[in-house]
């Protein structure tokens, strides 16, 4: 579309795990999924999104950082992009509040806050929620999103659309526990002599008592599947993305 010289509503950036990441892909399609079906116009830059230099600049590469935050401002400036959606909290959060510092000013949302927006506007119901009906559902707060952002509201609201029981973990909201991934960590082993958080918010998860791990960050998913994988509760526990369980609710 924005190569057609049409305006979207919307663009969707889709980002590095949502693109190459097969787990993540499956969140990316039930995102647009939930954009067709409401009717939003949307655009992707496909080929000319880049990485938003996130890992970069948590690994301490500054220089690289700004390459790849400039490349971006330059392609989204080009198209004259004005409002942006995003699965990834961690783009998120870059592109909203590290690059008007570079001269990037964007009306930046993360996707769960775009849901709750259609389920306010009635365009977004769980009438085919049958399968989460009596579950015990958990959220699992990423840190870019909730403390680095103060969102912790939208992913809840959706959630509670459904007909589920909707519990908190023992470490949540601003008190919530990483899943291990961020700064720069998902790329880089586990440090020696150290248990894995992710295990440890495994134990969180334990606690509650939840058949469903609600997430909203590709690196979180990676985290917290890794983590129901390695407890040996792969059949009861299941690890989904918020937009695949409204996804799912509305019968997409």
């Amino acid at each position: 579309m924005a190569a057609e010289g049409k305006m979207p509503e919307i663009l969707f950036w889709v980002g590095c795990a949502g693109s190459f990441d097969e787990r993540a892909q499956r969140i990316t399609r039930d995102i647009c999924k939930i954009l067709h079906h409401t009717g939003i116009s949307y655009a992707v830059l496909g080929t000319e999104e880049s990485c938003t230099g996130d890992p970069a600049k948590r690994a301490g590469n500054e220089f690289l950082f700004q390459m790849q935050a400039m490349m971006n401002i330059q392609v989204l400036d080009g198209y004259g992009i004005k409002k942006i959606v995003t699965a990834c909290p961690h783009c998120f959060n870059t592109i909203k509040n590290e690059y008007p510092g570079l001269g990037g000013n964007y009306e930046v949302i993360h996707h769960t806050q775009l849901i709750q927006q259609l389920i306010d506007e009635g365009k977004l119901k769980a009438e085919g929620g049958e399968s989460f009906k009596g579950r015990r559902i958990t959220y699992h707060d990423p840190c870019y999103l909730g403390r680095g952002n103060n969102v912790y509201e939208a992913p809840r609201k959706a959630l509670e659309t459904l007909d589920a029981d909707l519990v908190e973990l023992k470490r949540c909201r601003s008190n919530g526990l990483c899943c291990g991934a961020g700064g720069g960590q998902m790329f880089k082993e586990p440090e020696a002599g150290k248990r894995d958080i992710n295990m440890e918010r495994m134990d969180d998860i334990l606690e509650s008592k939840a058949q469903v791990v609600a997430a909203a960050c590709p690196f979180c998913m990676t985290m917290l599947s890794d983590a129901v994988k390695h407890s040996d509760k792969e059949q009861e526990i299941k690890v989904l993305d918020v937009a695949e369980i409204v996804a799912r609710a509305n019968g997409l």
